[in-house]
């Protein structure tokens, strides 16, 4: 299946069939979403991947629309830093440099480019440009699962105060941005058998 082919297939599935998706695909998908582009490559966000039956029926609550997580094989949580600390900036350059083997020193005039960057912006700008990481995140998900005959549904629809009880997350430093479902498609899901609905090219597109 060519990379068209699999998002002409993908539709934001309602109800799943309960089947476990490999651990091999979907270490695929998730390594889709650690190669992601990232803007300035600091990554604010983390991934939860929710896989016990018994948490994914503790969130049930938490959605509005309960039938994707009662139903899916895997729990996407996509969560956004609100801040960026120096120790976070700290840790990512002793990474960069262990990986490339660079001398810390080297990256000098790269950190105080992204101190720069990081200081003259408030917490809400910084908040809402991780948001946009995250999003880019999402959509690499979606599509390598796609890729893999993955289905899912990504989700907005979620209590935010309870979803972030139930994980534990601090919502001084960090926010639930969106979720994303992930199994194979019910028999029973009437919206696989609809024409997918999109502008036609004459709206969507100009060329200058």
């Amino acid at each position: 299946m060519n990379y068209l082919e699999a998002l002409s297939r993908r539709y934001s599935v309602k109800k799943f069939n309960h089947e476990i998706i490999p651990k091999e695909i979907l270490n695929n998908i998730l390594e889709s979403g650690k190669l992601s582009a990232s803007s300035l490559g600091l990554q604010p966000y983390k991934i939860l991947v929710v896989e016990s039956e018994a948490m994914k029926q503790k969130l049930i609550p938490a959605f509005y629309n309960p039938s994707q997580i009662s139903t899916c094989s895997h729990l996407i949580v996509i969560i956004s830093k609100k801040s960026i600390e120096e120790n976070y900036i700290h840790g990512y350059f002793n990474h960069i440099s262990e990986v490339r083997e660079t001398p810390i020193e080297n990256l000098e005039l790269f950190r105080k480019s992204i101190n720069q960057h990081i200081t003259k912006k408030t917490q809400e700008e910084i908040f809402n440009w991780a948001e946009k990481q995250s999003y880019i995140v999402l959509a690499n998900l979606m599509y390598a699962a796609a890729i893999e005959n993955i289905d899912s549904c990504p989700m907005e629809g979620f209590r935010q105060d309870l979803i972030e009880e139930i994980l534990s997350i601090n919502p001084e430093t960090e926010k639930v941005t969106v979720t994303l479902a992930l199994g194979y498609r019910s028999e029973e899901d009437a919206f696989q058998h609809m024409k997918k609905v999109r502008k036609p090219n004459e709206k969507l597109f100009k060329f200058i």
